[in-house]
């Protein structure tokens, strides 16, 4: 296979200036598509918040908010090679309307499960009628997560490539603010209001967001067509890989962020158990509400100044500093040091997200892009349920009796440490945080890393 580097001249980079020409009307058809994307990413973040909230609220199970969140990355990881490969073989806005429509249908499916079964039956963890409103939220939020492959290949598509890492930035820009909105919301919506009206309003965005993506229109190129002698795989997972593996170092780009979402898969289990054995539900919603406004800033750092020189060891650097702090911020039970721990992260998960986002963008060609980028979701979300199944069923029944009074750890470490169950789920995050940063170091110091580091450094001198 030839090698192609990502200093522009490779033929993955000629075939994506060949065939994705910027499009004249690009300002404003990208805010158009920005405040679609800001509509239907609140409205899908906002149900499944609330969701979360709901059922910990209603039965205090901390097995039963993991497994709903491993169950989000495992099914986004089960859909993403396939909605890769539908977006990569229609056209993009065919695929806007598609993801829009599903979560809409499945949305209304959820608000009609929620007032048709009785709420004592709907509660019991073994009720067919619970997981099948799960899984018709789940369903839902899901399908929001085509649109962002549909936008990764967009931002090719209408931006020129000097740019692409700042439009990068205002796509993390709109995530951050989606994620502030959703995370206020939610809180005040379960804590004032209940479930059936968060199923309403997600209905209602949601059935919005169609109407208006209807009105949106970009000029694009004709998919490749599709050779009628061939057998078509819906999950056409080996184009991607022949795409990744002709960038070399790139493989190891999507592992790092995959490992890196292994060790997310704490954060998913016990977050929102462990805040609000510290706080009420709607200060926790408020909470996120405000911490998310460092999402935002971090956004609209990598919009107004891109990622300098070298996006590859800014990652790299960036983890370190995240996985650092997520190994101390749980030291006490501390609500103001927890809140601190996530401002870090969350200014710097935007910045880490945008260049990756760009590198993939820059090496790999605007027709396989799709496939590519599903299959990066699958690797990095399938990653995230194997801790969080785990994680959950450890947590209540080792952990947190472990650090409770009369356990081994809190007869060990306590006197310092803190005694209660939470601070057996802070246990687990000071272990995944010192993890992840030693992991980080081998990464930073591995030969695959400096010499994708080095081309990426190479492209950014030369653009």
């Amino acid at each position: 296979m030839a090698d192609t580097d990502l200093d522009g001249h490779g033929p993955e980079q000629r075939s994506a200036e060949t065939n994705a020409p910027t499009n004249a009307a690009m300002p404003s058809v990208f805010k158009s598509l920005l405040l679609n994307t800001l509509v239907t990413g609140v409205t899908s973040s906002f149900v499944w918040f609330a969701l979360t909230f709901w059922v910990y609220l209603e039965t205090r199970s901390v097995i039963a908010t993991g497994v709903i969140g491993g169950a989000f990355s495992i099914t986004s990881a089960l859909f993403a090679p396939a909605f890769g490969t539908y977006v990569d073989r229609h056209r993009k806005h065919t695929s806007l309307v598609a993801t829009t429509a599903l979560a809409t249908v499945c949305f209304a499916i959820a608000g009609l499960i929620y007032v048709s079964v009785d709420r004592e039956q709907l509660l019991q963890l073994d009720s067919p009628a619970f997981w099948a409103l799960v899984a018709a939220t789940l369903l839902g939020s899901v399908a929001a997560m085509m649109r962002g492959i549909v936008l990764g290949t967009l931002v090719t598509l209408l931006v020129p490539e000097p740019s692409r890492d700042r439009a990068n930035g205002f796509v993390g820009t709109i995530s951050g603010v989606s994620f502030a909105i959703t995370s206020v919301f939610s809180g005040l919506v379960i804590g004032g209001a209940g479930m059936g009206w968060a199923y309403a309003i997600s209905i209602v965005f949601t059935a919005a967001a169609l109407l208006h993506v209807l009105t949106i229109r970009f000029d694009e190129p004709e998919p490749q067509p599709v050779d009628p002698n061939t057998r078509q795989r819906t999950f056409d997972i080996g184009t991607a890989v022949t795409a990744i593996r002709g960038v070399p170092g790139l493989g190891l780009l999507i592992g790092l962020a995959a490992f890196n979402n292994l060790l997310g898969g704490v954060f998913m289990a016990l977050m929102d158990a462990y805040g609000l054995e510290l706080v009420s539900v709607q200060t926790w919603g408020f909470l996120w509400g405000g911490i998310s406004l460092a999402f935002i800033a971090g956004g609209l750092a990598v919009a107004k100044f891109g990622l300098g020189s070298s996006p590859v060891r800014l990652i790299v650097m960036l983890n370190l500093i995240n996985w650092t702090v997520s190994s101390i911020f749980t030291l006490r039970s501390s609500i103001v040091l927890l809140a601190l721990g996530m401002l870090v992260w969350l200014t710097l998960i935007p910045v880490i997200e945008a260049a990756e986002q760009t590198v993939l963008q820059n090496a790999i060609p605007f027709e396989t892009q799709g496939r590519v980028f599903g299959f990066a979701q699958m690797i990095e979300n399938a990653a995230t349920p194997l801790t969080a199944f785990l994680i959950a069923p450890l947590a209540e029944q080792v952990f947190m009796p472990w650090m409770s009074e009369g356990g081994g750890g809190a007869d060990a470490i306590g006197s310092w440490f803190g005694v209660g169950p939470e601070r057996g789920m802070a246990v687990i995050f000071t272990l995944a945080g010192l993890t992840g940063a030693v992991v980080t170091l081998l990464v930073w110091r591995s030969r695959s890393f400096r010499k994708l580091a080095a081309r990426t450094a190479t492209r950014a001198a030369a653009t």
